[in-house]
Formats: structure tokens, sequence, C-alpha cells
């Protein structure tokens, strides 16, 4: 029996042996070709780097080029950005009588236009006479003197101010008690205006004045002013002196 069992048990070791010998011979270039893929791969990189890079310095390779946006001129602008609104056509008269009265009415707009300028412009004249005339009857009362008729000249709530708006006092009672005291004190009062400009309810005065403190033929001070009036209603509202 002890023979027999060897030699089964070699036959078994032999069986095996060669079972495990077919195994490895089968699994051998299986391992060979991974390893050569993983070798084969840097290769590969290496090869598709040194094609572009060929690529790139030849006439293949063209830099792409942007288009400009095409815009049609032929289409209708309707967006609605204030200024952008395309102009409305002017409606085409018909015929010739419509042509005719729109010729009148244009020349009737235009007329009336002159019309309301002018009297615009005769009012304005005529308020510009009425101002120089009360300036006028200012200066002839302050030459002669005349506090009465001076005082005629101003509205009861005057107002007097030095250049640009420093008020300087306001009513006749400080207004009389100014310049009546200075009628009285001297001699001779001239005032000669230089220079006049009057626009409607303005009157603007560059004046020459001249007085005598003790003798009235004997002018001892000579002065320029400018002075600005406003009047209303005939009467001296504002007055405004430049110093």
């Amino acid at each position: 029996m002890k023979p027999l069992s060897i030699a089964f048990a070699l036959f078994f070791i032999g069986a095996a042996a060669q079972v495990y010998a077919t195994e490895q011979h089968n699994s051998e270039p299986e391992t060979q070709t991974a390893t050569e893929q993983v070798k084969a791969q840097p290769a590969a990189k290496a090869t598709s780097s040194a094609q572009a890079k060929d690529k790139l310095n030849t006439l293949e390779y063209q830099q792409p080029v942007l288009q400009p946006p095409v815009i049609d001129k032929n289409q209708v602008d309707d967006s609605k950005v204030l200024g952008t609104e395309a102009p409305q056509p002017a409606a085409k008269l018909i015929d010739k009588q419509q042509k005719a009265q729109a010729i009148a009415e244009a020349e009737q707009a235009v007329t009336q236009a002159k019309d309301a300028l002018t009297l615009k412009q005769q009012n304005k004249a005529k308020q510009s006479r009425e101002s120089l005339a009360v300036i006028e009857q200012l200066v002839n009362a302050y030459n002669a003197r005349n506090i009465e008729q001076f005082l005629r000249m101003y509205d009861e709530q005057v107002e007097f101010y030095i250049f640009p708006n420093e008020l300087l006092f306001k009513g006749k009672e400080k207004l009389i008690a100014r310049y009546g005291l200075m009628f009285k004190k001297l001699k001779c009062i001239h005032s000669s205006p230089i220079k006049r400009i009057v626009l409607g309810d303005i009157v603007i005065d560059h004046e020459l004045s001249e007085t005598c403190s003790q003798d009235a033929n004997v002018i001892d001070k000579r002065s320029e002013l400018i002075s600005s009036y406003q009047i209303k209603d005939g009467k001296i509202i504002k007055v405004l002196f430049f110093r």
C-alpha cells in the first residue's frame, strides 16, 4: 500500500506543478503588454506635443479672426431711446389750394408775432419815457434845493441801498432828515448827467455832482456818482448807490 500511496502523491504533485507552469506562461504576455502600454504613454504624449508644435510652426494653423457685427442699415431703428426716434415726414399737400392756405396761415403767424413784439417794445418804450420824466423832475428839484418837489418823486416806503445790497435807510422820514438838512446847509447843489441809461422802469445815471459850502458862486467840491433808480407808478421805489 505504501508504494501505491507514494506513487499517487507524486502524480498529484506533478500535475499541480504542470498547471502552475501553464498559468505563469499565460500571464506573462498580459503583464508585458500592460508594462509596454505604461511606457508607451509618455512617448505618445511627447509625439502629440511635438506634432502640435509643428502645427503651430507651419502655415496649416491660422489664428481665428473675430468678425465685426453685421448691421443692416436698411432696417428701421425702432428703439425708444430719447433722441433716436426717426423723424416723421411732413404731410404732403394735396392741391394748390391747401398750399396757398398753408402759406397764408404762416404769413399770418409771422405778422402776429411781429405785432406782439412791436406792442411789447412800444410798452417798454412808453415805460422808459415815464421813468426818464420822473428822474428829470428829481434832478431839477435837487438842483433847486426844493425839498417838497424832491420828496414828491419818491414812494412812501422808498429803499436806499449801497451796492451790492447794503440797506442804507428806508422811508420818507429818513429821506427828509438826510436831504432836508443838506439842502439847508449847502449854498449850491448841481447835478448833471455824464451818461444816462434808461430801460423800462430802470434809470442808471453816471452824474457829476458839484456843491458850494460857503459861497453860492464858488464850487468847492466835485465828485462823480453812479446811481440806479427803479420807478413804479410814477414814483421811485428803490435807489442803489455805487461807490
